[in-house]
């Protein structure tokens, strides 16, 4: 995977997983930027899934990782972006997965439902896993709405 920086989103739910994430992403030496919320105050996910995708869109960062409570609101606003392929990841396979043969360029996590153990294996699989393209790719180009 072609890194540049990494566009970081949650809502109340997901800041403490987020806030975990920041410390995975700074012992690997990876730069993001958060694109909040930035702190565990009630809010709305949709705010920072928008912001999130549009980072990505316009190319100020890439990959990005989201999380709220279940991963599922955050997961369905990014995806609503023409340019984005978020996938929602509870274990490590799926990562693997959401890359290989999706192409994902936004990890999501359910902050309630995984621990910090469980996050990390997740990044490490998303992170190390790069595209298949061939077959893929032609799925892949029937995703956006003409």
């Amino acid at each position: 995977m072609d890194i540049k920086v990494i566009g970081l989103a949650s809502d109340h739910a997901g800041y403490p997983l987020k806030q975990y994430v920041k410390q995975y992403l700074d012992a690997k030496g990876l730069t993001y930027k958060d694109y909040g919320t930035f702190s565990e105050a009630s809010c709305d996910y949709s705010d920072f899934g928008h912001a999130l995708a549009l980072g990505i869109e316009c190319g100020e960062v890439y990959p990005g990782i989201a999380i709220c409570g279940s991963g599922e609101g955050i997961n369905m606003t990014l995806n609503k972006h023409q340019g984005i392929r978020a996938g929602l990841c509870w274990i490590p396979e799926i990562a693997h997965l959401i890359r290989q043969h999706n192409n994902a360029n936004v990890l999501v996590m359910p902050g309630r439902f995984i621990d910090t153990d469980m996050a990390s294996k997740i990044m490490d699989e998303f992170f190390a896993t790069d595209f298949e393209g061939g077959r893929h790719q032609a799925r892949i180009d029937k995703i956006p709405v003409q």
